[in-house]
């Protein structure tokens, strides 16, 4: 305890004739500067006082933050990319909306690299797409005229997917 009273009284010490200093330079900044010191003297008092708490009640478990991060989690996490995919399919078969807007980008992209690996561009592959897939992920396909109509059917969706697994 005794140490850390000289300790705040040596820094305070310091602060004070730094707090000189400054007054020797800067005139006009008297009590901004006095406001620093009083902020860096208390701040160390603060400091102090937190030290001595801390030795005089000593923690008798590891704090709850520890603990829980030395906890095994309860289950696994599911990745975030797969929680967000499975929401757009329920989303794709709610509205036609959700389906051109949310589901379509991410089928366009599963079939423009599927393609690229058999050397076919995805415009140039409405040949090699079946018809129902092709109509999904063609480049020139409008946006819904009624926004909320409903969306694709499950079943539908499911075979373009087979489809796109296939490729």
């Amino acid at each position: 305890m005794k140490r850390l009273l000289w300790s705040w009284l040596f820094l305070t010490s310091l602060a004070a004739v730094a707090l000189a200093f400054a007054r020797l330079l800067a005139p006009g900044w008297f009590e901004l500067e006095l406001d620093v010191f009083i902020l860096f003297a208390g701040g160390i008092a603060i400091f102090d006082l937190v030290l001595i708490l801390r030795e005089s009640y000593p923690l008798q478990d590891e704090p709850a933050i520890v603990a829980a991060l030395r906890r095994e989690p309860d289950k696994p996490q599911r990745p975030a990319q797969l929680e967000r995919l499975e929401r757009e399919l329920t989303m794709a078969t709610a509205t036609a909306f959700d389906l051109h807007a949310r589901l379509r980008p991410q089928l366009r992209e599963i079939a423009t690299m599927r393609l690229a690996t058999r050397g076919v561009r995805l415009e140039d592959a409405e040949s090699v797409l079946d018809p129902e897939l092709w109509e999904l992920v063609r480049p020139d396909r409008q946006p819904p005229a009624d926004r909320h109509a409903e969306g694709i059917a499950p079943t539908e969706l499911r075979r373009a997917v087979e489809e796109l697994e296939a490729l």
